[in-house]
């Protein structure tokens, strides 16, 4: 078994085995290497394992060393999962050794490895994210009636609205209701630049959702990624017309309904805090917050990080960052955003 860097000509490989793999998610698809170093200039090292010609674990790096938010090496950074890929005990083994060393080597703080499960014990995690997913029924109305019935007139509001969905090629709309709604929540928005670059290598397996009222007036947009039989709504947002006819909820069940058309079996409504409004918001879908084990190898550092809106620290940020016009948070948020991976 030899450990190797993956290239333009092990592409087509490396994501054969993502895609057979049961372990592997869209987060470990070799197109994020050039989403991350086209968007942000971070340096990736995306590591494979290979035994008789065939690869037998993965594991995708990112490291961003920022004087602001410090120096980590991060599988995967921009990403709610990540973390090794391998088919045996020895394949995985090898690879966490690999990302071991290169952490060292290269001095960081941590080394994160963000897992759906735990793989680390003796390691430290957060205890502060969880995902929700949810296996989705095969028609339409029954999906509907999983929805319990606060929820259901909420989306319901926006049906009688007359609000509906289209797919956009275009990222300009998703950008204008996204850019402001994450303003909105204090947070640095994302460049223009990193949302056409995740549509041009990921083509129609990045697909954007616009809503609009009955005079065609943007009122929310989401960007999905699908992969395998999943359906992920990732980014996404609404502007200031969305909370009067409940725009966000009509979004997302618009999202469900064209995924169950499709055929897709799991609708995977991402990461969120706990205690935070997006969990509440998911939990009156219906669905159940499973822990994320996003687990530490502290290198220089003594304490795992806590770079997330909830420390005290940032709050005063937070609430300045909201006064901004929207022009200028623009402009300036993306400087920050791209060291926030």
């Amino acid at each position: 078994m030899k450990i190797k860097t993956l290239d333009s000509k092990d592409t087509l490989a490396w994501d054969d085995y993502v895609q057979k793999s049961a372990q592997a998610t869209f987060f470990h698809r070799a197109g994020w290497k050039e989403v991350i170093e086209k968007s942000f200039s971070h340096q990736t090292y995306y590591f494979y394992a290979e035994s008789d010609g065939k690869i037998v674990g993965i594991l995708p790096l990112t490291h961003i060393n920022s004087l602001l938010f410090g120096n980590q090496l991060c599988s995967n950074s921009f990403c709610v999962y990540g973390g090794i890929v391998a088919d045996t005990p020895e394949v995985f083994n090898a690879l966490d050794k690999k990302a071991s060393e290169l952490a060292t080597e290269l001095g960081v703080d941590y080394l994160e490895m963000r897992n759906r499960s735990q793989q680390y014990p003796d390691r430290p995690h957060k205890d502060l994210y969880v995902t929700f997913r949810k296996e989705l029924l095969e028609d339409v109305e029954a999906n509907m009636m999983a929805i319990p019935r606060k929820q259901r007139a909420m989306i319901r509001k926006g049906i009688k609205a007359g609000l509906k969905s289209t797919i956009d090629d275009s990222i300009d709309r998703f950008y204008q209701a996204y850019s402001e709604s994450v303003r909105n929540l204090g947070t640095p928005v994302f460049s223009k630049k990193y949302f056409q670059i995740l549509k041009q290598v990921f083509k129609e397996d990045c697909e954007i959702l616009t809503v609009t009222d009955k005079d065609d007036r943007l009122i929310s947009s989401v960007m999905n990624f699908y992969f395998k039989d999943e359906v992920l709504p990732y980014y996404g947002g609404g502007n200031q017309y969305a909370r009067a006819v409940q725009g966000n909820d009509f979004m997302y069940w618009e999202v469900m309904r064209r995924a169950v058309e499709k055929g897709i079996k799991i609708f995977d409504y991402g990461r969120s805090k706990e205690g935070t409004g997006s969990y509440r918001f998911k939990k009156h879908w219906g669905f159940e917050p499973e822990p994320l084990f996003y687990e530490f190898l502290l290198v220089k550092a003594k304490d795992i990080p806590d770079i997330n809106p909830l420390n005290p620290k940032y709050q005063l940020f937070i609430a300045a960052w909201k006064k901004l016009p929207l022009p200028v948070s623009q402009i300036v948020g993306p400087w920050l955003a791209k060291d926030l991976g």
